[in-house]
């Protein structure tokens, strides 16, 4: 079989049938053909076998692809013919597959993940979300590289834990994007956080407010509803999101008892009030007037936007024990919300509140085996504990000195 010919054309022949105009079809051999539109395109195409069957492959335009440049790809394609490949059947896969931007991807993965998440996470993502949208959201998902990864968490100065979170975020988008074919691989594959902004700092650790800090505290000096909220939120530990949410019709003071519906934080709880929390919520009921929350807002334009009725902020409580802190003495250590159910687990073990019913106090699942067998609600043994640790609180606003035996020993 004799030898195909190839490279049969030259720069200097090429040029003189561009400016020429007429068109035109030259073969270079081995099927690289170089063609001439009558509109003046010049084009490099490839003709080949494949399967008993003759097809065709545009590679790309003169003079933006060389004579010699498409000589070379000429001949990786067809050596990828000679691997049992067809390059224009995957160059019409490679058009076929959607070249979205990131902003796309991202509004493609609000509507089919996002809205399937916790309503916590739909925050948390949203919001990191939006950060990379406005980072990268025009970029093509194609063009998209490892360092265009690494340049929007640094460029984007968060705390530790909001950059871990963006960091999930980007991974889960390419993640997506990676399903649907719309990238081959995850450009966050690789990637190290660490490496990035460094080691997790160590979680803060939880405060234990002493005897003579709860005298200060049960005695502040602040507003009657901020004070009242603070000694319930410590004499019943809850969350303070249940306290600052909570609705009167779940507060059942004739009975002593109040019902925490279920949430993303914990399944439902009825908490039974000493008879000193019910006095101090009978006292927020006063302040509250007619509105249905316990802790209504207070704020003109917060009651704007919710229709008149609505309970205070998430940060109200905070706010207010940072600036009581802030300017009164005697001084004591800073402490957040979730402070004060530490110090309640931590002074009902000093108390000899049996471990597990300090941790239902605080609508802790039990762990294990035991968590998922044992339904018993010990409502009985939690109000006992609560009772105590409310004469304790009472005992440390007097300023006394505890003598009560310990409900282990009593028991």
């Amino acid at each position: 079989m004799a030898k195909r010919q190839t490279n049969l054309l030259s720069d200097v022949e090429l040029k003189h049938l561009v400016r020429a105009g007429a068109p035109v079809g030259k073969s270079d051999g081995a099927g690289l053909t170089f063609t001439l539109s009558a509109a003046g395109t010049a084009t490099w195409v490839l003709r080949f076998s494949h399967g008993g069957r003759r097809h065709e492959l545009t590679l790309g335009n003169y003079p933006d692809l060389s004579l010699t440049a498409a000589r070379k790809v000429a001949a990786a394609k067809r050596v990828a013919v000679q691997q049992g490949v067809n390059p224009a059947v995957e160059k019409r896969k490679e058009k076929a597959r959607k070249d979205w931007s990131v902003r796309q991807l991202i509004a493609d993965y609000r509507d089919r993940v996002l809205a399937t998440l916790a309503e916590s996470t739909q925050r948390s993502y949203g919001r990191n979300l939006n950060r990379v949208e406005s980072g990268m959201g025009s970029l093509s998902l194609r063009d998209v590289s490892a360092a265009d990864i690494v340049a929007q968490i640094e460029r984007t100065k968060l705390g530790w834990v909001e950059a871990f979170t963006l960091w999930c975020v980007l991974k889960a988008i390419f993640k997506h994007a990676v399903g649907k074919r719309l990238v081959v691989a995850n450009p966050c594959a690789g990637i190290v956080l660490e490496a990035i902004i460094g080691k997790r700092p160590e979680v803060k650790k939880r405060l234990m407010l002493t005897d003579a800090e709860l005298h200060v505290l049960m005695n502040a000096k602040m507003r009657d509803v901020n004070l009242f909220a603070l000694r319930i939120a410590l004499a019943t530990g809850v969350r303070i999101s249940e306290l600052y949410t909570a609705l009167r019709e779940n507060v059942h003071l004739e009975e002593a008892r109040w019902h925490i519906p279920k949430s993303k934080t914990g399944p439902e709880m009825d908490i039974p009030l000493a008879p000193i929390v019910v006095e101090w919520f009978d006292r927020l009921f006063e302040v509250a007037g007619t509105s249905d929350y316990v802790l209504p807002a207070r704020l003109s334009n917060r009651l704007d936007r919710h229709d008149g009725d609505i309970h205070v902020s998430k940060d109200a409580i905070r706010e207010a024990i940072d600036y009581w802190i802030d300017h009164h003495d005697p001084k004591i250590r800073r402490f957040t919300p979730h402070d004060l159910r530490s110090t309640m687990k931590s002074h009902m073990r000093k108390l000899g509140v049996p471990r597990d019913i300090s941790e239902m106090c605080l609508n802790h699942k039990l762990a294990g085996v035991e968590g998922i067998y044992d339904q018993y609600t010990y409502y009985a043994e939690r109000r006992a504990a609560l009772e105590l640790w409310a004469r304790f609180l009472s005992t440390c606003q007097a300023g006394e000195k505890w003598n009560v035996t310990p409900l282990v020993k009593a028991a």
